[in-house]
């Protein structure tokens, strides 16, 4: 926003830093539980932090939306009724996906397993952040915006010398702008009007309600058949960098001998005679044998 009391650099950058609060307690909680650490848990982080931004934007939105239809100085009245909209979509987004990678440590790959651990701890920590953590930020944030106070270093707005004699500086970090406008409070947002005035009524419509049934209806059986078609397994020049030297390894060992089968071999674990003539007859039959 470019005004200087709504703008809510601080307030994203909270969201940003509540995402990165989970990931560090999870990380944690699993390194101090003995879970093993691979390098596809280095990916993790990408997902919290798409799914904490994501929170953070329905906790905003909300909080905006009660403060409209709410007595602005109520901030108890206003937070209820802020988790009373948003809790409900954050909770059940988080179960959804929590439960989606605790399902995933049940495969037999135990690097899988892992970034499953890692990853749905972490989504358990980022909604704790965001129902606490955030929660406490919207209320300090709107407590400097009814005080009129710069985003920047939380001065008061319009109070002290004349803006005429002060420096362009003074003027954007302390009152808001270069050019000695007083800052207008702020209407709907552009993105709600539209949704409230031309998507939802576009979508309501009956034939675009009946086009969209049909397009669920073929997503629907689309995506029936494609689980069908999903098998258990890895390859594992996906793994690896497309200009890998790895990537030919594999396509010449699949073209080459994949037609004699994998590698088998035999190891004796405990301590035997090897220079005894017997011994050494027996553990070549037996290798005859096996062959």
């Amino acid at each position: 926003r470019l005004s200087c009391i709504r703008n809510n650099i601080w307030l994203a950058s909270c969201g940003v830093l509540s995402s990165g609060l989970a990931v560090l307690s999870s990380f944690g909680l699993m390194l101090f539980c003995g879970v093993p650490f691979v390098v596809t848990v280095a990916n993790a982080p990408f997902l919290i932090l798409g799914v904490g931004v994501d929170d953070m934007f329905i906790m905003i939105a909300s909080w905006e939306q009660s403060s409209r239809k709410k007595d602005k100085s109520n901030v108890k009245s206003l937070l209820a009724e802020t988790y009373g909209e948003a809790a409900l979509s954050v909770t059940i987004t988080t179960l959804t996906d929590v439960l989606a990678f605790f399902i995933g440590t049940w495969t037999a790959f135990p690097s899988v397993r892992s970034f499953c651990l890692y990853t749905g701890t972490a989504f358990v920590f980022c909604y704790v952040y965001t129902m606490t953590f955030f929660g406490a930020v919207l209320v300090l944030n709107h407590k400097r915006e009814q005080g009129n106070r710069h985003w920047l270093t939380c001065m008061r707005v319009g109070v002290g010398r004349d803006p005429a004699e002060n420096s362009c500086l003074y003027n954007a970090c302390c009152i808001g702008s270069c050019s000695r406008q007083p800052s207008q409070p702020e209407g709907e947002h552009p993105m709600s009007l539209f949704f409230k005035k031309y998507y939802g009524p576009f979508v309501t419509n009956k034939w675009i309600k009946l086009l969209v049934v049909l397009l669920y209806g073929t997503y629907l059986g689309g995506s029936v058949y494609g689980c069908t078609q999903v098998r258990e397994g890895i390859d594992l020049r996906n793994l690896a960098n497309d200009d890998s030297y790895v990537i030919p390894y594999y396509d010449d060992d699949e073209e080459y001998f994949s037609t004699y089968g994998p590698r088998v071999m035999v190891v004796i674990t405990e301590s035997v005679d090897y220079w005894n003539e017997t011994v050494r007859l027996g553990i070549e039959s037996c290798a005859q044998n096996l062959e």
